[in-house]
């Protein structure tokens, strides 16, 4: 396998079929990426703003809003309107959300457990130190998370 960065993070998207129009079927549901994104940290942080989650995941608030409506009629997300300011929005995980958001965890959690199984510990610390050191980098640089072009 060559050494080229972009070459082997395409192979990386790739094989966690982050191409793929939908992550995972729980149930009924079909789940985008952007979806499961969005119940993560949603579940993750406490009691968040739809502002705050769509900063988290770097997205526009127009997609978000969007993609947070699809979530609210499919019965898995609740936005309410914060009581002291009425233009802020809470979103919250209904029970079939919740149960969705921690079946697609249970799911990347037995998938990446396989994955590591087949290295080593000193190689699994080795992954693990060179995905926080990217994402690092990742987080100092100025074209992160913007459109290139």
């Amino acid at each position: 396998m060559e050494n080229n960065p972009r070459e082997l993070l395409q192979i990386m998207a790739r094989r966690f079929g982050l191409l793929n129009k939908n992550c995972c079927t729980i149930g009924n549901n079909d789940i985008s990426l952007i979806q499961s994104h969005i119940l993560y940290e949603i579940a993750r942080q406490s009691i968040p703003s739809m502002q705050q989650v769509a900063e988290t995941l770097g997205m526009d608030i127009t997609t978000f809003s969007r993609q947070v409506q699809t979530l609210i009629k499919k019965s898995l997300v609740k936005k309410t309107p914060l009581p002291e300011d009425r233009r802020v929005y809470i979103l919250n995980l209904t029970v079939e959300g919740k149960f969705i958001a921690d079946a697609i965890d249970q799911m990347m959690n037995d998938y990446l457990e396989e994955v590591f199984s087949f290295m080593n510990d000193i190689d699994k610390e080795n992954v693990m130190r060179s995905l926080k050191l990217l994402n690092e980098s990742m987080l100092k640089s100025k074209m992160c998370c913007t459109p290139m072009g």
